[in-house]
């Protein structure tokens, strides 16, 4: 695996704005009840708990003592781009774990592209910076 230039270097995904979807409803509906409710609600609640923007903190606290820095980058539509060529698009995605390029047929884990796409849009703003700050 490659890692970034620098003496410690990490990418994070964010997170806090997934924990509302994390932690939605099991109960399902009156036609579909929900199954495991009890457990999920459990789940949901520990999810939840956890403090993401804590964890975020900590590790970016830990990265400057040791001299790294920690890059958050948007993770938005990295599952439906291609890693190879760029190009985008949801016919890419062939199922949940499957990635398939409609133009250059180039295949993988989708979770293993989508990490690509992550880590090349962090060298991206560790090259340039971040252009949504700069573009307004």
């Amino acid at each position: 695996m490659e890692h970034l230039p620098g003496p410690v270097s990490t990418l994070l995904r964010p997170l806090s704005n997934h924990q509302k979807n994390m932690s939605a409803s099991g109960r399902g509906t009156i036609e579909d009840p929900g199954k495991n409710v009890k457990a999920k609600s459990a789940l949901n609640r520990a999810i939840v708990d956890q403090g993401w923007w804590e964890f975020r903190r900590q590790l970016e606290y830990k990265q400057q003592w040791r001299g790294g820095k920690v890059i958050a980058v948007s993770a938005a539509n990295t599952s439906l781009e291609c890693s190879e060529c760029h190009h985008r698009a949801k016919e890419n995605r062939v199922s949940q774990a499957d990635f398939k390029c409609v133009k250059c047929l180039h295949e993988e884990h989708a979770d293993l592209n989508a990490a690509k796409n992550i880590l090349a849009a962090g060298r991206a703003v560790q090259a340039c910076g971040d252009i949504r700050q700069t573009a307004a």
